[in-house]
Formats: C-alpha cells, sequence, structure tokens
C-alpha cells in the first residue's frame, strides 16, 4: 500500500498546527513519513502531551507525607498504613461519549481501571462524574440512556462497585457531555508496579486483546472541537470487552507475582505509540518494535494503523528475559496474547520495522520531550451579572424545596445508580445517593471513602473561588462521613484555550485548586485535562471535577446513621444567606447572577476538624452545598424517612449556599456536648430546629414527606424513562 503525500491538508487533519510541523522538520531534519506523522500527532496533540496546560499544573502541591506517588505515573499512590497504599485516578472520556455514548462511556471505565491495575493494585471503587444538556434537548435523552448504560454495563460486568458519583444538567452540555471516570485500588505499599523501562536488549511484550483499527485517531479527535462532522468522527471510537478486561487483570496482578515485569504501562491513548514512546523516555532507553509480530485482529493493517490504534485491553511490558516462559503461561492460561514485539535499545531511537521496512525512525526522548509547551494567553474572564438582593423576592419555602426537588439537577439520582452494581465484592459499607461512599479495606478495620465534586455555575462566575470551592465540597463530604481527607485526583474540563477568556478560566480555578489542597492538606496525586470541550464554538461550563479519598481507621469513627425522630438538627459554620449562582436561583427565578459563594479556607479546615474530633456526639452528618439547608434537611430527614421541622422561613437563610458548614442530627444532651465543643474551638454552631414527625415544614410552611419523597425519587425517571 502506497502511502499518502505529506500535504498541508494531511498535516492539518493530523491536528499540527504549520508552526509545530515545521519543528518536526527541524527535529529530524527531512520530511517524516506517513507513520512518524501520525507518532508525532499522537505524542504533541492536547490530550497526550497536555500543552496548554503543562505550565499552570506545575503549579499544583503534589507531594505530602502520605504521597507515595504524585502525577506522572498510571495513577497516584497515598500510603493508608499497615503496608498498605490506594491507588487512584480520574480520566475524561467526553468527545467519544457524545459521538458513540455506551461505547464512549464504557471505554472511559476500562480506560480508568487498566490505570489502576497497570501499577498493581486490585481495583475497588469506581465512580463517575456525568454532564449533560437541557433535558429536553433533542440528544439528551439518547445520551444518558447510552452513558449510564456503558458504565454500567462495563463496571458491571467487571465486577467494580460504583461508590458514587455525580449527574448534572445545563444547556452548555448540549453540544458536548462529560464523562468523567474514576477507579481506585488497594496494592501492597512495598509492590508498586512503575512504567520505566530499564535494562538494554530487554524483551518488550505485548499482553492483552488483539490490535484492531478501532479507535485510529482517537487521542486527536480527543483533542479538537467538534463541528457538523462530528458523525464521521464514530470509527474513531474504542470498542470494549470487559470479560477481557476481568482476565487481563487477573493475569496481570499474578504476572507481577512471579518476578518477570520490569516495567509495564497501560496502551490508552495513542496506544503502542504512547506506551512505547513513555515506558522509553522515563527509563532513558530506545525501544525498537518490529510490528509483524503485534496480535492483530483484522488483515492488512498497516504500521500507522497499528501504532496509533486504541483498541482496548492492551498492556505493554518490559520483561525479564529468564522469566519468558512462566510469564508467556500465566497468559496463555488466562486466553490472552502474549508477544514479544521488540527490545529496548542504549540509543535514543524509536525504531519501527514492518515486513523489512522502516517505518519510523525517530529520536525518541525528543519526540516525547519536545512536544510543544505554550503560555496560551488569558484574560480574566467577565463577571458574572451583579445581584441585587433586593431582586431575590421571598418565595413559600416549601415550594421553593419543590422546584428543586422536581429539577432534573437536584432530584435522586437512584435511576442512575440502580443500573450500577454498588456491593460487588461485599466490601461496600454505604451505597450511593447518601453523600461520600465508603468501602471497607477487606481483611482490616479500615474504610475508604470517596468523592467526587465540583459546581460549574461557581467556576463560571468565579474561577478562583469555584476550583477551591470544589476542593472545599470534597473535603466536606469526606468529613460528613468521619473520614481523614487523604488526598485527590483531578479532571479539568474546558473549552478552547485558544480562546484568552477560556484560558482564564483555567488559570483561575488552576489557581484556586491549588491554593485549596494546599490549605486542607489534600495533594493532587492523578489526574486529567479535556480541553477542546465545545462545539459549533460553544463551550461546555469549565468544570474542573475534583476526586478525593479519604480513611477511616477505626470504624467507630464513622459518621453514617441517619436521622431520627427527636433529633436536633444543628448547623456548623456561619450562615450568611448568599444567593449568588444558588440553586434556588437558577431553578425559580431562571437567573445566573451575582458571584460565587466565598471559600474560607481556614474555617472549612476548622470545622472538618472538630466534625472529626467530636465524632461520637454526632448521628448523621451531611455537607450544605447546592440548596442549600432546605435541600440538605430535606435529604437527610427523607434518608431516615422522619419529618423535619426548620425555625426560620426566610428563603436566604434556608436557601442559601455560603461554603464550610455541615448538618448535624443528634440527641439533645449530644447538641449540649457539641455547643460546649464548639464555643471552646472557636466554631459557629447554631440549633436550627428538629427532625420530628412525617411533614417538612419551614417555618409556617409545610408538606408532608411522603408527598415530596415521591417527587424527588420520581422525577428522573419521569425525565428519561
Amino acid at each position: 500500500m502506497q502511502e499518502p503525500a505529506i500535504t498541508p491538508d494531511l498535516i492539518e487533519a493530523h491536528g499540527l498546527k504549520p508552526d509545530e510541523y515545521e519543528r518536526i522538520l527541524e527535529i529530524i531534519g527531512r520530511e517524516p513519513t506517513f507513520t512518524e506523522l501520525g507518532i508525532f500527532s499522537a505524542m504533541w496533540n492536547e490530550h497526550c502531551s497536555y500543552k496548554s496546560s503543562k505550565k499552570w499544573l506545575r503549579t499544583l502541591p503534589t507531594d505530602g507525607p502520605q504521597v507515595i506517588c504524585g502525577p506522572g505515573e498510571n495513577a497516584g499512590v497515598v500510603d493508608i498504613g499497615d503496608g498498605q497504599a490506594v491507588i487512584f485516578k480520574m480520566e475524561s472520556h467526553n468527545h467519544p461519549s457524545y459521538i458513540e455514548p455506551y461505547q464512549g462511556a464504557a471505554t472511559g471505565v476500562g480506560g480508568i481501571l487498566r490505570d489502576v491495575f497497570t501499577m498493581g493494585a486490585r481495583p475497588i471503587a469506581s465512580m463517575n462524574s456525568l454532564s449533560f444538556g437541557e433535558p429536553d434537548h433533542h440528544k439528551t435523552r439518547q445520551l444518558v440512556h447510552g452513558v449510564v448504560a456503558g458504565v454500567g454495563g462495563y463496571g458491571n460486568c467487571f465486577g467494580v462497585p460504583c461508590a458514587g458519583g455525580e449527574v448534572r444538567f445545563d444547556p452548555a452540555y448540549n453540544g458536548n457531555c462529560l464523562v468523567n471516570a474514576f477507579a481506585a485500588g488497594l496494592a501492597d505499599s512495598d509492590k508498586i508496579f512503575y512504567s520505566a523501562a530499564s535494562g538494554v536488549g530487554m524483551p518488550v511484550v505485548y499482553l492483552g486483546a488483539k490490535t484492531g483499527r478501532d479507535g485510529v485517531g482517537g487521542a486527536t479527535m480527543a483533542s479538537a472541537e467538534f463541528d457538523d462532522t462530528i458523525e464521521e468522527k464514530r470509527p474513531t471510537v474504542q470498542v470494549g470487552d470487559p470479560f477481557t478486561e476481568k482476565r487481563l487483570m487477573e493475569a496481570t496482578l499474578e504476572l507481577m507475582q512471579t518476578g518477570a515485569v520490569i516495567s509495564i504501562q497501560d496502551m490508552g491513548a495513542a496506544g503502542l505509540t504512547c506506551s512505547a514512546v513513555e515506558m522509553g523516555d522515563k527509563g532513558n532507553l530506545g525501544v525498537k518494535l518490529q510490528l509483524d509480530n503485534v496480535p492483530q485482529r483484522e488483515d492488512n493493517m498497516t504500521a500507522y494503523e497499528m501504532m496509533l490504534s486504541e483498541s482496548q485491553e492492551r498492556m505493554l511490558m518490559v520483561l525479564k528475559p529468564e522469566k519468558e516462559a512462566e510469564a508467556r503461561a500465566v497468559f496463555e492460561k488466562w486466553d490472552l496474547d502474549f508477544a514479544i514485539v521488540g527490545e529496548t535499545v542504549a540509543e535514543d531511537r524509536f525504531l519501527i520495522m514492518h515486513g523489512n521496512e522502516v517505518k519510523a525512525d525517530l529520536p525518541l526522548a525528543t519526540l516525547a520531550g519536545s512536544a510543544p509547551e505554550y503560555d496560551r494567553p488569558w484574560i480574566e474572564p467577565t463577571p458574572a451579572e451583579t445581584l441585587d438582593p433586593d431582586t431575590v423576592t421571598s418565595v413559600d419555602p416549601v415550594d421553593g424545596l419543590k422546584a428543586l426537588l422536581t429539577s432534573a439537577n437536584y432530584c435522586s439520582r437512584q435511576w442512575v445508580f440502580e443500573q450500577y452494581d454498588t456491593s460487588v465484592m461485599a466490601d461496600s459499607a454505604r451505597r450511593p445517593g447518601q453523600g461520600g461512599g465508603l468501602v471497607r479495606v477487606h481483611g482490616t478495620e479500615k474504610l475508604l471513602a470517596f468523592t467526587s465534586d465540583v459546581t460549574p455555575r461557581y467556576v463560571k462566575a468565579n474561577p478562583v473561588e469555584g476550583g477551591k470551592q470544589a476542593v472545599a465540597e470534597a473535603y466536606r463530604n469526606l468529613t460528613a462521613v468521619g473520614a481523614v481527607p487523604l488526598a485527590t485526583t483531578d479532571n479539568l474540563n474546558f473549552g478552547n484555550p485558544e480562546k484568552p477568556e477560556i484560558m482564564g478560566q483555567f488559570v483561575g480555578a488552576i489557581k484556586g485548586i491549588g491554593e485549596a489542597v494546599g490549605a486542607l492538606n489534600v495533594p493532587i496525586v492523578s489526574g486529567n485535562v479535556s480541553l477542546y470541550n465545545e462545539t459549533d464554538g460553544q463551550a461546555i461550563l469549565p468544570t474542573p471535577t475534583i476526586g478525593a479519598v479519604g480513611l477511616i481507621t477505626d470504624p467507630e469513627t464513622a459518621i453514617t446513621d441517619v436521622a431520627r425522630d427527636g433529633h436536633v438538627a444543628l448547623v456548623i459554620g456561619e450562615t450568611k444567606g448568599h444567593l449568588g449562582q444558588s440553586a434556588l436561583l437558577a431553578e425559580v427565578f431562571n437567573r445566573a447572577e451575582g458571584d460565587a459563594p466565598a471559600v474560607d479556607l481556614d474555617a472549612e479546615k476548622r470545622n472538618g476538624d472538630f466534625i472529626r474530633a467530636n465524632h461520637q456526639w454526632i448521628k448523621a452528618c451531611t455537607d450544605l452545598s447546592d440548596g442549600g439547608l432546605a435541600l440538605a434537611a430535606f435529604e437527610m430527614a427523607e434518608a431516615g424517612d422522619v419529618g423535619v421541622c426548620l425555625d426560620s422561613s426566610d428563603t436566604a437563610f434556608l436557601f442559601g449556599e455560603d461554603q464550610g458548614r455541615y448538618l448535624i442530627a443528634c440527641n439533645f444532651d449530644q447538641a449540649e456536648a457539641l455547643m460546649i465543643a464548639a464555643g471552646q474551638a472557636g466554631v459557629t454552631l447554631q440549633s436550627v430546629g428538629r427532625f420530628m414527625g412525617d411533614t417538612v415544614k419551614f417555618g409556617d410552611a409545610e408538606a408532608p414527606l411522603a408527598e415530596l419523597s415521591d417527587l424527588f425519587r420520581g422525577r428522573f425517571g419521569e425525565l428519561f424513562d
């Protein structure tokens, strides 16, 4: 097959700018082959090289005494004591999921699971953060059904419990949904596997499923805006097989016990290209590949296709040669491919052979390390319209609550999470839908807590405060179940970074996130950046999702009870009644005005420490976020099947979204003890009502709990069944 000529149109189709192509010519001193052009395109696209974001990502705090491995590997590794570590990461599969919802979401789950078990960890929990357009948009129903089925189909078949997540709807996502997948696993802290190759002449081994043409060019597609040619991009979406992935995990973990593995890397974005280059570069070695040995499931595949295929369920390993027979036997037992496809070399070369032809011969270190790095121009985003509090008329508090309960954004998500297996492996300690998820660390007394959080409308109104708030809410969700927050992972979803206002959103959010993770001692240990989330020039809301993990060492300190009849309702933290960018303003008044609520990180830390220090007095706890006290009180009451009576009917008091606050349910004598402790700790604590009866009453307004519960639990199904 004759390869196409390198033309300006072909270069542009590969996502390379003219000046970037000139840089390639300078590096190799000649015109690239078609395969080499594809390799540069894969390594230099936004999805793989982070060329617009590296400058700012370096500013994030990533270290701490609990951190074993921070960003740069397949996933982050954090110490949880007793020689154990939790390995976790969050990653996006946005563009593929919009083009082909089921497979896009499914392979997003598969990819993040591989990131975890590639490092020697057995996955124990997953989460997902999903953002869709308006519920009545013509594409939303298809996307919701396809994405939820894809997430559930892959995760359920693989056999990992879903510990939590979030779902949101906004017109800004009409042309570009977001699918952010999280996975966490457990490993012995002295048995972590890394990706840096070592040793010259070591075999490079292909493991797993065969290579096909699915996903060719997927990483490049994920680094571009959408337009009316979107359907043409369908072949770039990968196809997943969770049962093969399950076998791959078991084979990989068994292989690691043999001592055969020098280094190992998941074949994710850009497939064989990226995995081989990263392994060689981290070990200061070159790599030679013979593509004739690559297991293929389609006939007449070219070097270009094999190097850029993103077929799923594949790994690349550098093997100790004396262990080849033992390692091969493991993979043959699990009916998976095991093929030596190359070797490490001392020279700085990435040499690709197919037949007797050299298809690519590039300087590997330069290929990996010379990707463009841009300091994109940025400006402060246009501030949201100022909110005049006098224009927010008082609402009947029950009517305001009903508006939230019947909104796609705040009704129960049980329609979603009931499609996920939440109890497989039998270590789930809490079902989704009640705040932070909890999973027992098998064979120990420990529990791990998980959450995923961001409020995009806050980030758009004020990127710095919105970035801080995403971290603070994740911190509060872990604290509310009694966990000590350990570390975070981020999934930074934004529009086109070449637009200064979009880049300004990114820069502001990074500043806020960095400030918050530093102040709250939850360093970023892994993550993903997803840019160019735009369709026809219309950007998504800035959505820097924060996944967080916390630890409970003694199950007696976990806060997992529910509100019961006679419990006192207490609010920790100061309430000022901030209505700017609030859920009430959006759902009742159809307005997006005002600044995001300010985040006082000192108060967040102080209040969180107070919760954990006084857990023995607390029966149930939740943080106050979207919908303020009104929505939190209802959700706590509904979970306990008990009514709630709040003393005030003031709109700002009930629906304001001041940060740093928690709602607590406890007995009267425990409330007295908490009041005394709060006074000593300098923490604001206020009694706001009582859990009792079978109605929800705010001031003089009331409604039966059962009626509101039906609205809350039935709304999602009404919209999407």
